[in-house]
């Protein structure tokens, strides 16, 4: 039902791969999603995606810091002890995070420049990318117009890269640094999920509706994914999971399990999707005066 919506959301739909160290020198890979609105390189994602991109340059000066204190120590008999003093005065634990970096895939030959603009109250953000010559992906969301034909029932999907198989990063020993490598797997598959409208979601820092529960989870990665129809126009962005405690608790349940009785316990929750509504992605669109695309 959504095969021709998903090839066509695709096109503007992009991944953010982060990698991460930790002070205990564990590197770990994420992803994420955002989308572009126009032609001119200007994306929409969550609040908490866009956080990285600042976060990455403030954590990494930090570490920069704190390598070149590190390596100004003299290895004599007080070494330990003084690198114990320093783990302290920059506050780094084994699962600390030390290390933070971005890569924007396949969006462009070259990015110069990036503005961030992070909407007040919501977890949506506005992304605008600068210094670029070559621009890869194609078209952009179409939101739909009137939102009054959103209603409970209707099928909705969302699209993102929620489980990270790309493995084109190391760690350099030499340099003590992470970094991206022209070896490996690059890519991360989309995944897409659909379900239906269950409610919408109000809050008391805005006046309206301000998001859209979807009776399936968003999945981690797919946060600043786009919430589609299977016309492939944009209804929101998804952002988080919410856990609805369903009340069917079993303890000391007695299973019988490949001819053995067993005992198990259960406390059951329902997954649900909230996403950000499509008429506060264009209020927020046209308040930075972004050019956007509506459709019927």
């Amino acid at each position: 039902m959504f095969q021709q919506a998903i090839e066509k959301v695709l096109q503007f739909t992009r991944p953010l791969h982060t990698i991460s160290r930790t002070y205990g020198g564990m590197v770990l890979p994420g992803s994420s999603t955002f989308f572009f609105v126009n032609d001119n390189g200007v994306a929409i994602t969550c609040k908490h995606v866009m956080d990285m991109i600042p976060a990455a340059e403030s954590i990494n000066q930090q570490y920069l810091k704190y390598k070149l204190e590190r390596d100004n120590i003299l290895n004599d008999s007080k070494y330990k002890r003084n690198i114990q003093g320093l783990q302290l005065k920059y506050k780094y634990l084994p699962e600390t995070t030390v290390q933070l970096k971005n890569n924007f895939l396949n969006c462009f030959d070259t990015i110069s420049e990036i503005t961030c603009h992070a909407h007040p109250t919501l977890d949506l953000a506005i992304i605008e990318f600068k210094g670029f010559n070559k621009v890869f992906y194609n078209g952009h969301a179409s939101f739909i117009k009137d939102s009054s034909t959103i209603k409970q029932g209707k099928s909705l999907a969302r699209i993102g890269f929620p489980f990270p198989e790309f493995n084109n990063f190391r760690y350099n020993a030499d340099t003590d640094d992470i970094e991206w490598t022209n070896a490996g797997n690059p890519n991360s598959p989309s995944f897409p999920i659909d379900g239906i409208v269950t409610r919408f979601v109000a809050t008391q820092a805005d006046s309206g509706i301000t998001g859209i529960e979807m009776s399936t989870p968003g999945l981690r990665g797919q946060s600043g994914g786009p919430l589609f129809d299977t016309a492939g126009k944009i209804y929101g962005m998804q952002f988080a999971t919410n856990h609805l405690h369903l009340g069917f608790d079993m303890k000391d349940f007695e299973i019988i399990d490949n001819g053995k009785k067993n005992k198990i316990s259960n406390n059951p929750f329902l997954h649900v999707g909230i996403c950000v509504h499509v008429d506060r992605i264009k209020d927020f669109l046209r308040e930075k005066n972004i050019t956007f695309t509506e459709a019927d």
